[in-house]
């Protein structure tokens, strides 16, 4: 076979199966680690905030078995499997977790995964992690930027999937042809329909990482046991790219640079709990209304100016405005910008159920007004919204939201990502101690140093 006849799934798994952490450039080491300091911080405030996961909670409890890896916030030691599927559920549901420049989110799929195996494993030490974690990120970018997507999966779930199983089968050091099998055995799961995301009234749109993190871990240990994938998983005629994406893909863009840049350099971290393409909307209404000192009570009409992937958090119009559950408040914008012009900010603690039927919130998203704008559409970067405020006198104030915390432009810095897990800490199921915060934001901010990753999650029961 040669170079070019082979799958580019040959190609990724000796990429997975070869990196360490002497090979990443320093960006992608100080992402992984951000990463995974993150997703367990988003976690462990799920566990105790949204209602959505307990029914996934409640069914790795009845399930028993061995106690190999923790669930973050409730301390409960599960199978690998299942504590993935609990954590990953944990990880996206207050969609607080991480995301790549362009949309998505791996770590979700991915932190889950690679440390249920690590804790199954033990002796799993930092710099391996570290090493797992930005060979999946690398990966699911790879994904993201170079498939012909119609943004009819979602992304996050579909190939999230390839990400997760390519990190868990590092931590478990498997060879390059054993990564390419586990990641075949990961294509009967790889999955998620763009209804979950546009549809209301569901809570999988929370929770459905936890399903591509537990069918990562279950493809790896597959693998490992000696069941064999499929040769041609991406480029067959009936493989990912046909089947998933119409054929189209590029190929060249998704091996340039393979094992030497990591593309997972880039990742984002959210310092506001709503869907990122919310975010830059959220900015402009939040300095509209800072810079010229206005208040809900003050505006007469809210112009919200949409592309095609904003419109879908703005229909339908009436149920977005005064969302009935605490998943669809992250994805109506005209809730999340009637939060960010009443609280000048949008906060975990927004999202309950007082918080819902705030009569405060509810009447400045009733003056919402979505105008199509197709400039806006989501090619591969999502171009900043637009807010424009009409007031009771007449005056009108309008501002794009770029530069918002947390984007390219304006990254999280470290000392913001460790209050946010200090403040995510904060609403656990199980809330750990102050020492115990520090221990693991000091852990994961010296990761190379640590011998068995198992005390990151230990910090916490």
């Amino acid at each position: 076979m040669t170079e070019r006849e082979r799958d580019l799934s040959y190609d990724f798994a000796a990429m997975a199966a070869e990196t360490t952490i002497d090979a990443l450039p320093d960006p992608a080491i100080e992402a992984a680690k951000m990463s995974i300091l993150d997703t367990v911080g988003v976690s462990v405030a799920a566990s105790g905030t949204e209602p959505a996961v307990q029914a996934m909670l409640d069914l790795v409890a009845d399930d028993g078995g061995p106690g190999e890896a923790v669930i973050w916030g409730l301390g409960q030691r599960v199978p690998a499997a299942n504590a993935a599927f609990a954590n990953g559920a944990l990880a996206h549901c207050l969609d607080f977790d991480d995301q790549t420049p362009w949309g998505q989110h791996a770590s979700s799929s991915v932190v889950p995964a690679a440390i249920a195996v690590a804790e199954r494993k033990g002796g799993v030490s930092g710099p391996s992690l570290i090493a797992a974690v930005a060979a999946g990120q690398d990966i699911f970018a790879r994904l993201r930027c170079h498939v012909g997507w119609r943004k009819d999966w979602n992304l996050s779930s579909a190939i999230g999937i390839y990400a997760g199983t390519a990190a868990a089968s590092r931590i478990l050091g498997m060879p390059g042809r054993a990564v390419q099998h586990a990641l075949g055995i990961a294509s009967q799961q790889s999955a998620g329909l763009a209804e979950v995301l546009a549809g209301t009234g569901s809570d999988l749109r929370a929770v459905y990482a936890g399903f591509s993190a537990r069918g990562a871990v279950t493809a790896t240990l597959l693998a490992e046991r000696g069941l064999t994938g499929v040769d041609q998983l991406f480029e067959g005629p009936y493989g990912v790219f046909n089947t998933y994406f119409g054929g189209h893909y590029d190929r060249e863009p998704m091996l340039a640079g393979l094992g030497h840049e990591y593309r997972g350099a880039g990742t984002l971290y959210k310092l506001w709990p709503s869907v990122g393409t919310s975010h830059s909307h959220i900015h402009a209404m939040i300095e509209l209304m800072s810079e010229n000192a206005l208040a809900g009570e003050d505006l007469r009409e809210i112009r919200v100016y949409v592309g095609d992937y904003h419109q879908l958090m703005c229909t339908p119009l009436a149920t977005r405005q005064a969302p009935q559950t605490l998943v669809d408040a992250k994805f109506s914008l005209p809730f999340l910008l009637a939060l960010a012009a009443v609280h000048r900010s949008v906060k975990v603690e927004h999202f309950t159920a007082a918080g819902l039927d705030d009569d405060r919130v509810r009447a400045v998203a009733a003056k919402i007004l979505p105008v199509a704008d197709a400039s806006l559409d989501w090619k591969l970067e999502l171009p900043p919204g637009r807010v424009e405020v009409i007031t009771n006198d007449g005056r009108r104030f309008s501002k794009i939201g770029s530069g918002y915390p947390g984007s390219v432009t304006r990254p999280t810095p470290w000392s913001d990502l460790a209050q946010k897990f200090r403040d995510c800490a904060a609403l656990a199921a199980r809330k750990p101690s102050a020492d115990q915060v520090e221990t693991i934001i000091a852990m994961c901010r010296d990761l190379e140093t640590i011998d068995d990753v198992s005390e990151i999650t230990g910090a916490l029961g």
